[in-house]
């Protein structure tokens, strides 16, 4: 198969073209009520591919659409076009877009009617029995819903909460319907340590992880990556741009050797992991969802030229991007500030341009955790294993966040 075009006689060309803005914004509401027609117009569309998601039994886009991100509160355009192309994942959190991404995506369903179509993946932040309840109930309101398809611990960094009360109340809400599957989500510097815990929790169903191009050498975390495969829990990748932070635009290192560029090559990388489902891509313009899903439904391999372009670009970048390993860097700061987390919201500010998002996030941290000024950042400099400037780093979120 040349490409995701060749079963729909569409070339690439009229691939992107069939994306376009114009096309989203009316696709699902102009074809209300006639379904046969819209699934006729729909099946002439190629299709992301599908791939089963561990214990859940059921099958996934391998990309999905990461609502992180500002929704269009009455009808969002980017849902319809995602839905078009297959791209049925909706992943979303209590705390996404200051709240609001679970009732931009509820009132998105309730207005076309296609809940029964949308596996809707939110997530908690309160990792406790009462506290999940508490959240996923509040979610289910906004999301006009009776129950998720997947719900998460969220950003979960200690493996200590991950206690039998909390698999007891996993399996009870299961068992009343108002979850289908349950897991978390982490991205610090013990993901290979959470997942290989999971491996041994039954109530565990899927986990979403901090997985890129720069990390496909970790023997630590391919170890646990295959230990929870074998569990047959459900991987889904995030964070998979490996996004740097820093006033460089250092993902301008990238070679481009053929028709993909840096952010479609990083993402054909992921999905050749046989043990990933799928990836999750924060998709917040039309550009992006385009250039995503055309690199999702060509079927070609990155090729040698394709696969030695990444390695430099790893190579080349690799002092600009924080893993989030806290329990290195952090001991040799005598604060108790939070490095990790600091340089991911700095990341977001500078590479995803979520400016208000990053300053947010940075001040839900501890109030001890946000005075940046004064302290000493070299020490961690001098430990960092990638050798990131994170005394430069930290003063400029001191700067940028803030403020």
């Amino acid at each position: 198969m040349k490409d995701g075009s060749e079963k729909t006689g569409l070339t690439r060309r009229e691939l992107l073209q069939a994306t376009g803005i114009g096309a989203a914004a009316g696709a699902l509401l102009s074809l209300e009520g006639r379904p046969g027609i819209a699934a006729a117009a729909e099946a002439a569309l190629p299709q992301v591919p599908r791939r089963r998601l561990g214990k859940t039994g059921r099958e996934v886009p391998i990309l999905l659409m990461g609502c992180g991100i500002h929704l269009d509160q009455r009808f969002d355009p980017k849902l319809a076009e995602a839905l078009r192309f297959g791209v049925n994942y909706f992943d979303t959190a209590a705390s996404y877009a200051g709240g609001t991404s679970e009732v931009a995506i509820g009132n998105f369903l309730e207005r076309t009617s296609k809940r029964p179509e949308v596996w809707i993946t939110t997530k908690t932040e309160k990792w406790d029995p009462r506290g999940m309840v508490a959240t996923l109930e509040e979610s289910l309101h906004k999301l006009k819903t009776d129950h998720v398809d997947l719900f998460f611990l969220h950003g979960l960094d200690d493996g200590k909460a991950l206690t039998p009360q909390v698999g007891e109340t996993a399996e009870r809400l299961k068992k009343e319907g108002r979850i289908k599957g349950f897991g978390f989500s982490c991205h610090d510097g013990n993901v290979a340590e959470l997942l290989t815990q999971a491996a041994g929790l039954p109530y565990i169903d899927a986990v979403m992880f901090r997985y890129n191009f720069r990390q496909y050498g970790n023997r630590e975390l391919n170890a646990a990556m295959d230990a929870a495969r074998r569990s047959d829990i459900g991987l889904i990748a995030m964070k998979t741009q490996g996004s740097e932070a820093g006033i460089e635009d250092a993902w301008k290192k990238f070679e481009k050797t053929g028709k993909w560029n840096k952010f479609q090559s990083v993402l054909k990388a992921v999905w050749s992991d046989p043990r990933l489902s799928a990836a999750v891509s924060s998709m917040d313009n039309f550009d992006k969802l385009r250039e995503n899903v055309a690199a999702a439904v060509d079927r070609h391999e990155l090729g040698t030229r394709e696969w030695q372009a990444i390695d430099r670009y790893a190579a080349a970048t690799r002092a600009h991007a924080c893993d989030g390993c806290d329990h290195i860097c952090n001991p040799a700061v005598d604060a108790p500030v939070r490095i990790g987390a600091t340089l991911r919201f700095l990341m977001y500010h500078d590479a995803y341009g979520d400016r208000d998002e990053a300053r947010r996030l940075f001040r839900e941290l501890p109030e001890e955790a946000q005075r940046l000024d004064g302290v000493d950042f070299r020490p961690a400099s001098q430990v960092c294993p990638h050798g990131l400037d994170v005394a430069a780093l930290m003063e400029r979120a001191q700067r940028v966040l803030c403020g």
